[in-house]
């Protein structure tokens, strides 16, 4: 019986001390920062969005580069509102975005598939009418030339039909009017997160970003918000 309990205990201190080892890399990680690429010119406007636990890319949706309504068609919306002129986009679980609109809904069979990568990925994109800097949201400007690289990064993220558009999911689980879900490459799990996802877009166009982060907060951490 003491052999068991000496198993078990060895078991949990091996838990407890890999969960610290995860939350104390991050949070070093996450302080170190990719090198800012300094553009020519500032021709893009970006943002990046937060809910308080995961990262949106936002970008314009039709400029000169780029017209993503081609690809994430605004009829997918329900709204189907076409002059919404922004577009929040974020890669993670599929399951996370399907079977969870509130952490009540949350699942041990959800959350173990997420966090061990057994589930599929999806990209979750919502057209906005407006943004503007604020706790929850940064304001970057970047060359067209660093805004090519990162539609070919988010574009390389995504399931595409034939004709080049996005496979689109249909779901009743939007979370409102304005957004959709789209299939994606990839697994979501604990070293490979959606925050993971939206720090590597901002490494692909040359914009500061942590060395590795699982969090939100590693990401807006190099991004203070600006006195009004």
């Amino acid at each position: 019986m003491k052999k068991v309990a000496k198993i078990i205990l060895r078991a949990i201190a091996t838990l407890l001390a890999t969960i610290l080892l995860y939350l104390v890399l991050a949070v070093v990680l996450s302080w170190i920062s990719t090198t800012r690429e300094e553009p020519e010119s500032d021709e893009v406007t970006l943002y990046i969005l937060t809910n308080g636990v995961h990262t949106d890319i936002v970008v314009p949706v039709r400029n000169t580069w780029m017209d993503w309504s081609t690809i994430m068609p605004y009829a997918n919306t329900a709204a189907n509102n076409t002059q919404l002129p922004w577009l929040a986009m974020g890669w993670g679980d599929r399951g996370f975005y399907l079977q969870t609109p509130t952490w009540a809904d949350l699942t041990f069979n959800t959350a173990f598939k997420a966090a061990t990568g057994l589930s599929q990925a999806a990209v979750h994109a919502t057209f906005y009418r407006s943004m503007r800097e604020a706790e929850d949201c940064r304001k970057i400007t970047i060359s067209h030339e660093q805004y090519l690289r990162l539609v070919t990064y988010i574009k390389n993220t995504l399931k595409t039909h034939p004709n080049g558009q996005a496979r689109h999911i249909p779901t009743d689980a939007n979370y409102n009017d304005y957004d959709a879900f789209y299939e994606a490459h990839g697994h979501y799990n604990l070293f490979y997160t959606c925050n993971t996802w939206a720090n590597n877009a901002l490494k692909s166009c040359g914009q500061k970003a942590c060395w590795w982060t699982p969090f939100d907060t590693g990401i807006f951490y190099h991004y203070p918000q600006r006195n009004p």
